[in-house]
């Protein structure tokens, strides 16, 4: 499996504000750049399964454990990112993302949106639908913020479906 250092020449690891750790801009980061590769494990559909409910179950008794780090890499395999070497998976989400993943050949990469300024928390859109969406509370502070860790698509949907709950 690869490795990689924990940091790179574009990141850093540091506490978040939004979920524990999260990466940060080591440095000015263009638009477009390629931040970080996810990383981990090639594991085929059925294992993502069995692992996903494994990690599931074990952040629900565990608050210090993130949630599932498993990431769709083609219609056959998944990438589970779930090891202490793979610094993407400490990449947290946000309503108002400045990066975005991109399939480049057989590697998830994180790309920049915009500029990001060093010192700058690196974020994405963790794109979930509406199933589970309570499971999946957002703490990412950003103005459009819906309060819960969803597709921008679901936003307006969701905005409804909270209101009525009011």
């Amino acid at each position: 499996m690869k490795r990689l250092k924990a940091n790179n020449e574009f990141i850093i690891i540091r506490n978040s504000k939004i979920h524990k750790k999260g990466v940060f801009a080591k440095k000015d980061i263009p638009k477009d750049a390629k931040v970080i590769e996810y990383i981990g494990e090639k594991i085929t559909k059925k294992e993502a399964v069995k692992r996903s409910e494994k990690y599931l179950e074990k952040s629900k008794n565990h608050t210090k454990t993130g949630g599932v780090y498993i990431f769709e890499l083609n219609k056959r395999y998944d990438i589970d990112g779930n090891f202490s070497w793979n610094p993407a998976r400490l990449i947290n989400h946000s309503c108002n993302p400045n990066c975005e993943t991109e399939m480049i050949g057989q590697h998830i990469w994180f790309i920049a949106l915009r500029d990001i300024k060093k010192g700058e928390e690196i974020t994405c859109n963790y794109g979930y639908d509406l199933e589970n969406y309570e499971e999946h509370p957002c703490r990412c502070g950003s103005v459009n913020c819906v309060g819960y860790i969803v597709s921008e698509k679901w936003r307006d949907k969701l905005k409804k479906k909270l209101a009525k709950k009011k």
